[in-house]
């Protein structure tokens, strides 16, 4: 399946617990989905046709964001590809599972034995029957109450709760909810564990799901996405520093989960910015308010939210680890771009050979100047390295890596590369801080 996180599909390598202080905090080491140490890595395609598989799997994930007409049973991921994967086990005894790792889903699901339809896949599969810990959810509970009334069902003969889901590529899973005990391993020893964990146990699943993985691991700010559930035990607290070098040998990115993962503030290099999440619907999804954007010394204030064009609305972008370009509202964009197409040296304004971005800028053998782009969130003002807001697709162009849309706005991986982002979901704040993620830099 395919998902759009740009260069940043990412495996779950390893875990560490960070010390013994902290005991409630741990690191996850991740791997680009294009590196040469990643399962889907193909030595046949050029750096270009992955960049372009990217932004396409990005302009398609984006429609899944589009809450306005969810009429139908889309929830998750809009592809099956995704672009984290993580590895985990379930059951007693444990089964090694490799699913993708999606903040805009909040239902973990996996595949399940017996199956009525099961895609193929390379590892093996969950088989509840074999496992002591498995429980099923009643239909009158609490989590079961907590999937939207198009995502669940109930089989009444066996008091059983039912998910269904389906994704924008006609991909599906069906399945039982249910309780399990799921855990992570450590490199230095004993995983942590986390029993009670509800999850789908997908019984009829199909479409164009990839072979490498066997589901999705919730990581939404909804009440049954894994980090929702692991509340205390994490402090709500998570976060991730993704390296713009993660698709090659040399880049390591991390997630951190735990007391101690969110930026201290004590950095010497960078100061540590935050600002307020907004509690919308769906809640699934991570809202901030962007009040403006700034072109160099040009400050654009961000007015308009899905084609209007009134004061600045709050939680009018979403912030999300799995879209690999921005999207800004297209009311905005025009003046937008035009700011950074007056503030461009060295380039002439070109049309992007594929056709997916709007404002390419070719240099011939000059070099190309491009102006300091910084994000005014509320409370914040991130400002962004060339590498966060233009992306590099041949010797002599470039194109910014950000694009108009007239549903809701994202703000995208690629501007989020190089910082450490982190979610404190007691306080519901976000903050940034930049800095090397090349290094793999846990908490």
């Amino acid at each position: 399946m395919s998902t759009s996180l740009l260069l940043v599909t990412l495996f779950f390598l390893s875990t560490t617990i960070s010390s013994s202080t902290s005991p409630n905090h741990f690191t996850v080491k991740l791997i680009h989905r294009d590196s040469p140490h990643s399962p889907l890595y193909n030595p046949q395609t050029t750096a270009t046709d992955r960049l372009n598989a990217a932004f396409l799997r990005s302009i398609s994930r984006s429609r899944r964001f589009n809450h306005k007409s969810q009429t139908d049973l889309q929830s998750g991921l809009i592809g099956a590809g995704g672009e984290f994967f993580m590895s985990i086990t379930i059951g007693t005894p444990p089964t090694n599972v490799l699913a993708i790792a999606d903040t805009g889903s909040d239902l973990t699901w996996v595949q399940c034995k017996p199956c009525q339809q099961c895609y193929k896949e390379n590892g093996p599969i969950f088989d509840k029957n074999k496992s002591s810990t498995y429980k099923n959810v009643p239909c009158d509970s609490r989590h079961c109450n907590a999937l939207s009334t198009n995502e669940r069902g109930c089989d009444e003969s066996q008091n059983v709760c039912k998910y269904r889901y389906s994704y924008g590529d006609q991909s599906f899973t069906k399945g039982d909810v249910a309780t399990e005990t799921i855990s992570v391993g450590t490199a230095s020893g004993s995983p942590v564990s986390f029993p009670g964990t509800v999850f789908g146990c997908g019984y009829n699943n199909g479409g164009t799901f990839d072979e490498t993985g066997s589901g999705i691991i919730g990581l939404g700010g909804g009440e049954i996405s894994l980090v929702s559930q692991l509340g205390s035990s994490i402090s709500k607290r998570f976060s991730y520093c993704l390296s713009h070098k993660s698709s090659t040998m040399n880049g390591t990115s991390v997630i951190n989960l735990g007391t101690n993962s969110i930026p201290s503030g004590t950095s010497k290099d960078s100061s540590v910015l935050s600002t307020p999440l907004v509690d919308k619907e769906p809640q699934t999804y991570y809202y901030l308010t962007l009040e403006a954007i700034s072109v160099g010394k040009t400050k654009i204030p961000y007015t308009g939210s899905y084609g209007t064009s009134s004061a600045t609305t709050k939680g009018n972008i979403i912030i999300d680890s799995g879209t690999t370009l921005t999207l800004l509202d297209s009311g905005f964009y025009d003046r937008f771009g035009a700011a950074v197409e007056e503030s461009v040296t060295g380039a002439k304004r070109v049309s992007d050979p594929q056709g997916l971005l709007s404002h390419c800028f070719k240099s011939g053998n000059a070099e190309i100047g491009l102006p300091e782009i910084t994000m005014h969130f509320t409370g914040a003002d991130v400002k962004l390295s060339p590498l966060n807001a233009f992306v590099k697709v041949s010797e002599d162009m470039v194109c910014m890596s950000m694009i108009p849309t007239n549903e809701v706005a994202i703000y995208g991986n690629f501007a989020q590369m190089d910082f450490l982002v982190g979610y404190d979901l007691e306080t519901r704040r976000v903050s940034f801080q930049r800095m090397d993620c090349s290094a793999g830099l846990g908490l």
